[in-house]
């Protein structure tokens, strides 16, 4: 069970969206999700239209007088997405914590005793650094750190990273985390340039998938459901099953590393004699950034897909194995078929994807 905390004191910058939509978009790929809405402003349980008489705080406090357990507050959203709902009160709990040995522990002791079947849990936290955070903070070794292509949220981004050391050595816990660019607008000039300078000071910590600015996602919201029931065609929904299906890819590591030991390293030896090279050609002169995602790269955009410019036109080589691949060239955010393929078949989002046949 991976358990991720999504967090940023920056309030804006797609946290909460992202924990809905991004749980909704795991559990559309088969695998069970619970989010755990740990903010007392309860934008994820509103965003979701759930009323409950039982919250977070239920389960946490050790003075209410309706005490619950995790499970006895839990909503069904919809297949293999659950939600712990928070609630205003929640906000109280953290003077109701102050003067208790191990508050910062709270969670992470709840978390040892829950007997929940769940591949993931999600927890959006509050946008502050107090003890609610520092909680989640224990209680998972992942955390999701959306960022806009800001100043102003690149600098609460230091804060938290200062908070997530003071946790590593009061509490010898340390904490991976990932930094997810979002509410990407592809149509400033000011939104490249601060993407290049989150790529370089963050480098392998950012996730390939990029969150761009889509009315849609707010839309969702505030028909009180998540993207996929709103409009499963749109960019929003397309982004957010990106970044499921880049988690989701993680959980294959290990076991693609065991697969290279042994006879399987000398059986891929072999297979790599039936590569071919590919060239893919994109004609625009005026993009400042192009890549290709296609089957054979699992869709992302990274430094691996980058496309260079040469003699007017974007070039990128690609060793392939035999088969039949969908793809396209994303332009400046613009994700856009291949003009000079006139192969094509349509995709889940009611799109053109170009193909290729090696």
């Amino acid at each position: 069970m991976r358990i991720i905390a999504i967090t940023n004191q920056k309030g804006g910058c797609g946290k909460t969206t992202t924990a809905l939509n991004l749980a909704a978009c795991l559990a559309a790929n088969d695998r069970k999700v619970l989010l755990i809405d740990l903010d007392p402003q309860s934008h994820a349980t509103l965003g979701l239209n759930v009323a409950a008489d039982l919250s977070m705080y239920n389960v946490l406090s050790k003075v209410t007088p309706q005490k619950a357990k995790l499970n006895d507050i839990i909503q069904h959203i919809s297949p293999n997405f659950d939600l712990a709902p928070s609630s205003v009160v929640l906000s109280i709990l953290e003077q109701e914590l102050a003067g208790e040995i191990g508050r910062e522990s709270q969670l992470w002791e709840l978390f040892n005793e829950f007997q929940g079947d769940y591949n993931y849990i999600l927890i959006d936290c509050p946008p502050n650094l107090g003890l609610l955070t520092v909680n989640a903070l224990r209680a998972t070794s992942e955390i999701l750190i959306p960022v806009e292509a800001s100043r102003f949220s690149l600098e609460g981004l230091s804060q938290l990273l200062d908070i997530i050391n003071l946790v590593r050595e009061r509490l010898n816990h340390t904490v991976n985390y990932r930094v997810l660019v979002a509410n990407f607008d592809s149509r400033l000039r000011h939104s490249f340039a601060m993407l290049e300078k989150i790529k370089s000071t963050f480098n392998k910590k950012l996730f390939s998938t990029i969150i761009h600015v889509n009315v849609k996602l707010k839309e969702a919201q505030n028909h009180g459901t998540h993207i996929l029931n709103y409009d499963k065609y749109s960019r929003g929904a397309k982004d957010y099953s990106t970044l499921a299906r880049e988690l989701i890819m993680e959980e294959y590591i290990p076991e693609a590393t065991a697969l290279l030991e042994g006879k399987m390293r000398e059986a891929l030896q072999q297979e790599i004699k039936h590569l071919s090279e590919v060239a893919f050609y994109f004609k625009d002169p005026q993009a400042k950034e192009v890549y290709i995602a296609g089957d054979f790269n699992n869709w992302k955009t990274d430094e691996s897909s980058r496309m260079e410019f040469h003699d007017g036109a974007w070039i990128k080589k690609m060793a392939l194995f035999p088969g039949r691949y969908r793809y396209r060239f994303v332009a400046d955010g613009r994700w856009i078929e291949d003009p000079h393929n006139p192969t094509r078949v349509m995709n889940p989002y009611g799109q053109m994807d170009s193909l290729v046949e090696i």
